[in-house]
């Protein structure tokens, strides 16, 4: 269970708004500048709204910067896109997901139930326990290497529902570079 209520708070002589985020699943607080400057701070069900207070002054410098590097950025990258949109893109993100599968998976090591094309506002892909995989019709977005990085990520959940080190010696072996482009996926969505 969350809580979410929209605050606002002085950084130096800026007035910014933020989300407290209680949750009971938390175990420690989290700060978050998603695209748009939507800064987040995400605490245990239990900690008080100062001590997130104090996290967002000590960290004024950081959430600016955030702030400033997701203005200029613009919402190019942002997910969730219109209606109309995924649905004019939707069967060329199918296509071109097909396509990836069909040469990563060549030795047919992975196996799966179905693909589906969302329009997701906070994921470019997952991977449920049934072995269906899930991608962002935005993926058609991404430079190629991206977009096979996102395969892969999600075709390896099939053999490790985790993040394991088992996991990521998995993606190693079909993309060595995954570090690089997962950490670029995480700054153009989160």
């Amino acid at each position: 269970m969350k809580d979410k209520i929209k605050k606002k708070i002085q950084l130096r002589g800026q007035e910014e708004e933020y989300f407290l985020c209680k949750s009971l699943r938390a175990r420690r607080i989290r700060l978050s500048v998603a695209i748009g400057g939507v800064v987040s701070i995400t605490t245990p069900w239990h900690c008080g709204e100062q001590k997130a207070i104090d996290i967002l002054h000590d960290k004024t410098s950081w959430v600016l910067q955030k702030i400033e590097y997701f203005k200029k950025v613009g919402q190019i990258s942002k997910l969730g896109g219109s209606r109309k949109d995924f649905l004019q893109n939707k069967e060329k993100a199918r296509a071109l997901v097909e396509k990836l599968i069909a040469e990563i998976n060549c030795d047919k090591k992975f196996v799966f139930k179905r693909i589906a094309i969302k329009n997701n506002k906070t994921r470019w892909g997952s991977c449920s326990r049934k072995k269906n995989l899930n991608f962002n019709y935005q993926i058609i977005s991404l430079p190629e290497q991206s977009a096979k990085y996102l395969v892969v990520h999600e075709l390896c959940h099939l053999k490790e529902m985790n993040h394991s080190y088992r996991f990521w010696n998995l993606v190693g072996e079909y993309v060595p570079d995954y570090k690089i482009l997962s950490k670029q996926l995480r700054k153009n969505i989160f």
